[in-house]
């Protein structure tokens, strides 16, 4: 979630006119800053989650791994005052996703504790949280239900068609392998969709990267297998 408010929802006049003290409320929470290198984990999945992390500027990833090995990449977030950690703040549980610095990194740590008692102490604050989880639960529900419910084929096609329209917060990687993954598939099975879209004529790939060749097509493709 940002800690500043999302410009849509239900109680945006409200969040708007709290949210200097929040933020100021928030800001006596920080312990200290860490510098993170790309690649570095800030937050790993199954570990207790002790602090949240706060991070200002910069990108980072999120995925989840299975028991077998398969990974499952959400895609990259270009950060804009981000906190990560919030949904175990509030469920208690073990952190559920890694969170991984793609580039240097200064990140604020802040006291899990220290939230906790702000919110019993200033329940209003608890709307800051409500209003992004749940703007952030629809866009990833979203994903999750696109990704299961439709082939490869066509995700690729409706991710590109929404990156066209810039309909999408997360970024997607230059890498092949990440790529599958964030589809939810192998390498594999992810370059021969990408050659399919490529062989139809709606999309072309110059110097690993993929281009939309005719928007309409690619609409129209999408439409047809909806």
């Amino acid at each position: 979630m940002q800690l500043k408010p999302y410009q849509t929802g239900r109680f945006t006049e409200t969040l708007n006119a709290l949210y200097d003290e929040f933020r100021d409320a928030f800001y006596q929470c920080h312990l200290h800053s860490r510098f993170y290198q790309a690649g570095e984990v800030i937050l790993q999945q199954g570990q207790p989650v002790e602090h949240l992390y706060l991070v200002s500027v910069g990108r980072v990833s999120m995925n989840i791994s299975a028991i077998n090995g398969r990974c499952f990449q959400l895609g990259e977030v270009d950060c804009d005052h981000h906190i990560f950690g919030e949904m175990e703040l509030f469920s208690q549980t073990a952190c559920q996703w890694n969170v991984v610095a793609e580039e240097q990194l200064d990140v604020d740590v802040i006291c899990l504790k220290s939230v906790a008692d702000l919110i019993n102490h200033r329940p209003e604050f608890t709307l800051f949280f409500a209003s992004a989880l749940a703007n952030d639960y629809q866009d990833s529900l979203d994903i999750y239900t696109y990704r299961l419910l439709h082939p490869i084929t066509y995700n690729i096609a409706y991710d590109l068609w929404h990156r066209y329209q810039d309909k999408v917060i997360l970024g997607s990687f230059d890498k092949a392998e990440q790529e599958a993954e964030r589809f939810g598939t192998s390498s594999r099975v992810y370059r021969r969709a990408v050659k399919e879209l490529i062989d139809k004529g709606l999309i072309a790939k110059t110097n690993g990267e993929i281009s939309i060749v005719d928007i309409e097509a690619l609409k129209s493709f999408i439409f047809e297998c909806d």
